[in-house]
């Protein structure tokens, strides 16, 4: 790792920063609520604090980091719209954030992507180009794209304003919630935990964050535990929202201050969302369950701790869900 891009994501990447982009998004996002559940509580031995970014706009955290990004666009790089490459939830988020700057936007997705996410792009008004289900064929797509258009690249994660935008759900939890000892999120490309990972050293610089991904997309673990960046090869899981592997970027910021990474099986995954639907009564995607299966497999000693535990979405494709591949 560079060390250089340690000390630039520290010195970019201020509290200041990320209250700015709080400010910038406010007015059009919701503050999602902090719910409990004395079931969970009782089932891990903790105090659970859930952030529930499934009832954020887009119905995920994404919709804070994308608008962050568009809206610190100054007019001339706006005037041709933004694009970007998602399977879901980042797309659908450029695409509310294109409609409130009043621009197009181009996303590219892949075919196989689930249909309620597809759907919510196409809510939104989006210009949608269908590819192949692999990096090359989104980054190619994209490409073509910029090129006939002129639009702006917005990426899912590698950005400090997506970043930023992502820190802001951490900060809201840490101000609603006082003395946490832990606060666990999910992680795919990086954007949610990094951010939180900066929000929680300025904020609440005695909780430890702890990271939680899937076995079969476990690039974290495996860059965290080797000190460099190994990006993860046909990653597979059903929690399709954490498929991404890190930045350099996003890296840099999780190696130094990130305590620790933790895998969880899927399913263990399956287990935790149903749990959190049946007990909690909302309504959750895999991929944001991901932290609580951590607990649920006790991978990590949480007995008698307050933890947040950030909810990252509630998209779920329900055909996919209840296919009964995964056991239900």
């Amino acid at each position: 790792m560079n060390g250089s891009l340690q000390i630039n994501m520290s010195e970019i990447l201020s509290l200041s920063d990320i209250r700015k982009a709080a400010a910038r998004i406010q007015p059009y996002l919701h503050r999602t609520p902090v719910m409990t559940s004395q079931a969970i509580d009782k089932l891990s031995g903790a105090r659970c604090f859930f952030k529930c970014e499934n009832f954020q706009k887009v119905g995920a955290f994404k919709a804070r980091g994308a608008l962050n990004a568009v809206l610190s666009l100054p007019d001339e790089s706006l005037k041709n719209g933004v694009a970007t490459h998602s399977s879901g939830n980042h797309a659908a988020a450029l695409a509310m954030a294109a409609q409130i700057a009043k621009v197009p936007a181009y996303i590219v997705m892949p075919g196989n992507a689930p249909v309620v996410k597809k759907n919510a792009v196409e809510s939104y008004g989006a210009n949608i180009t269908y590819c192949e289900a692999n990096l090359q064929a989104r980054e190619n797509g994209l490409a073509d794209i910029v090129a006939k258009t002129g639009a702006e690249f917005i990426p899912p994660f590698d950005d400090d304003r997506i970043i930023c935008g992502q820190a802001t759900v951490a900060m809201e939890l840490i101000e609603d919630v006082k003395n946490l000892d832990l606060v666990i999120a999910p992680v795919g490309g990086g954007g949610l935990l990094s951010g939180t990972a900066l929000s929680t050293h300025y904020l609440s610089p005695n909780s430890k964050v702890i990271a939680a991904e899937p076995e079969g997309a476990n690039d974290t673990f495996n860059s965290f535990s080797a000190g460099k960046l190994i990006p993860v090869e046909d990653p597979c899981t059903i929690a399709d929202g954490l498929l991404t592997s890190l930045s350099e970027r996003t890296f840099a910021i999780i190696k130094d201050y990130v305590e620790q990474i933790v895998t969880v099986s899927d399913d263990t995954i399956v287990s935790a969302t149903r749990l959190i639907m049946e007990r909690m009564k909302i309504v959750v995607e895999p991929s944001a369950a991901v932290a609580l299966a951590a607990i649920l497999e006790k991978q990590l000693e949480v007995s008698k701790l307050r933890i947040g535990i950030i909810l990252s979405g509630g998209n779920i494709d329900f055909d996919s869900f209840y296919s009964g591949k995964n056991g239900v």
